[in-house]
Formats: structure tokens, sequence, C-alpha cells
């Protein structure tokens, strides 16, 4: 049994624990991806805190196939709902922005580009098209689009170049446009 099924069941059976272990498996994660999107350590923190609450609210009854995507979607979604009620989209957003102007060109559709990524529908088939994909190359898309990481930063942690990174995400990306047409989003 990997450590997120044991996770997923301490959350199921509503032991305590799980939040402490939550904290010590995706604590961190949560203060990065926060953190890269408000820009202060603090909000970030309170972010993670907040993640933690929602999970213990959300599971049961959700049952996610990859806690990993669960809790980064969670992260995200609660980091830019506090960054649009402080209404300071510059504060430290550089990156979230950034990011988001780099993937739009990818989902263009007549909707709002944060709405469609807030839709079940779409994140299931971004999730499902990320599990198709070589571990390195999901791995640089979800630093990139789900963390926010500058794309000098994946390049050191992945040991490659710049341009390799820029490649990579280029080439998922106009995979993702595909995929998303073929399954009838966009």
């Amino acid at each position: 049994m990997t450590e997120d099924e044991k996770l997923l069941r301490l959350f199921q059976a509503r032991d305590e624990q799980a939040l402490k272990a939550a904290e010590q498996r995706y604590g961190k994660l949560c203060r990065t991806m926060a953190y890269r999107i408000l820009g202060d350590r603090l909000d970030a923190e309170e972010c993670a805190n907040d993640v933690l609450m929602k999970l213990w609210n959300t599971i049961p009854p959700a049952e996610p196939r990859s806690l990993t995507a669960y809790v980064s979607g969670i992260t995200r979604n609660h980091a830019l709902n506090i960054l649009r009620a402080k209404n300071k989209a510059k504060r430290g957003g550089k990156q979230y922005d950034a990011a988001l102007d780099e993937l739009s060109p990818y989902l263009k559709s007549d909707e709002d580009l944060e709405d469609r990524l807030g839709t079940i529908s779409l994140q299931d088939a971004i999730n499902r098209f990320l599990e198709m994909l070589p571990e390195e190359t999901a791995m640089i898309f979800l630093a990139r689009y789900y963390s926010m990481q500058p794309i000098k930063e994946i390049a050191m942690e992945h040991s490659s170049t710049v341009g390799r990174v820029q490649m990579i995400l280029k080439r998922t990306k106009e995979k993702l446009r595909a995929f998303l047409k073929e399954e009838g989003l966009l």
C-alpha cells in the first residue's frame, strides 16, 4: 500500500492523524505553490492550513485517484481565491501570470481561462492527459503550470537546459490541445 493510499484511508476513517500526515507529506508543496501565486509567506502558510481543512472536509466523499493532483488543485484554486479576494493580482503573482499567459493560447475558448481551468470536466481531462505522459514530462508540466515554478528552476531540478524544458512544455501544450479537442472540451 502506498503512502497516499494510507493517507486516504486515514481521511476516510476520519482519523485526526490524517491532518498531521497530510501536513508532513504535502505541507511544503502547498506552501510553495501558494507562495508562487500569492507572493507572501504568511498568506501561503494560511493557504496551506486552509487546504488541510479542505482535505478533511472533502475526503470523504471525494476519492481522488491522485492525491498529489487533488492537493495541488485545491491549493492552486484556494490561492487564486485568496489573490482575487485581496484584489492585488500584481502582488507577487508574476510567475502565475507568466504561466497562465503561456498556457492560454493552447486552451482558447469563448470562456474565461480561469473559469475553464476550474471546471471539473477540464480538470479530469487534464489529469487523464498527465497520466498518459512520461513521468519527467508530467513533472515538468506540473512544476510549471500547477506549482508556477520558473522555467530556469525547473531546468535545474531536472539537470536540463532551459531550452529543453521550454521545448518539452511547448510540445506538451500542443499535445494537450489536441487531446482536449478529441475530448470535446475545446
